[in-house]
């Protein structure tokens, strides 16, 4: 696949690289959020033991090797590189090229139809990789992730009718049932509760949707804690807040929105939620 002519990281990538050794040093803080398991090649082969289907058609060290290079495009911003590279190795890249999409998408694309044919391919993408590895949590995780974007771009209302409500559920617990501690999955769940008692009310949220404050504030307080240093747990939290409760929890937002401002970023995608959350402040 070429390299996607996508509009630049506007900000300084230098910041966020982790040429050689310091990809896996930092791995542990970059992937609290998405459990992301390091791509060396005995992680590889261990993925392929379970799921043969994932097998590249390079060498497993020529794909660590293409995979790590991938990851460190999309943490110092390089976000068409690292869609490049991942899928340059089969569906063992679908997750770097995923993310990778989806933060472009959500945060760089400007132009709408853009966005949503951008989320429409990860999501396609993330159905072949979980119909091959049902364990890998990410497969199930960016499939929600893309698909929970898409519906916000056509409308929670269009979403709704559409039935991707239900699927974006299924695929978030599926992530959670592979990795209980996945910070991002529960922030998207809380999320999930927010958008469709905003959306339809607290009662018809719940009898038809299963949606429930208590649960979505659950899953956001266990973001929290899973990841610390999230500015993106924060901002998530904040606007669920807002939708569940109205103003009687700006406060909180606020709060909510100025500690994920101050939040010291690690990579590209934490850089543009820390300018987000400044945006929002300023506002």
């Amino acid at each position: 696949m070429a390299k996607p002519r996508w509009t630049a990281f506007p900000h300084a990538s230098k910041d966020y690289d982790y040429a050689g050794a310091a990809l896996a040093e930092a791995w542990p803080r970059l992937h609290r959020g998405d459990c992301e398991p390091f791509p060396d090649a005995a992680g590889l082969k261990a993925l392929i033991d379970a799921a043969p289907k994932l097998k590249p058609k390079q060498s497993l060290e020529e794909a660590a090797e293409i995979l790590q290079d991938a990851w460190r495009a999309y943490h110092r911003g390089d976000f068409a590189e690292a869609v490049e590279k991942g899928l340059s190795v089969g569906l063992l890249g679908t997750n770097v090229a995923n993310k990778a999409t989806n933060i472009y998408a959500t945060y760089l694309e400007e132009k709408d139809a853009a966005k949503l044919e951008l989320f429409q391919a990860s999501a396609a993408r993330a159905e072949e990789l979980q119909a091959a590895a049902k364990g890998l949590a990410n497969a199930h995780y960016l499939h929600a992730q893309a698909l929970g974007r898409y519906s916000q771009g056509i409308s929670i209302g269009k979403a709704l009718a559409q039935g991707l409500a239900g699927k974006v559920r299924a695929s978030l617990e599926a992530a959670l049932k592979c990795a209980p501690k996945h910070a991002d999955a529960h922030i998207a769940l809380g999320t999930y509760h927010a958008e469709i008692i905003n959306k339809v009310g607290g009662m018809i949220g719940g009898l038809t949707y299963g949606a429930s404050k208590d649960d979505g504030v659950k899953h956001f307080e266990t973001a929290v804690k899973l990841n610390p240093d999230s500015a993106v747990a924060r901002i998530e939290y904040a606007n669920g807040l807002v939708m569940m409760f109205g103003n009687s929890k700006m406060k909180q937002a606020v709060a909510l929105y100025t500690e994920a401002a101050n939040s010291k970023p690690a990579d590209a995608m934490e850089r543009l939620d820390v300018e987000l959350a400044k945006e929002e402040l300023e506002d």
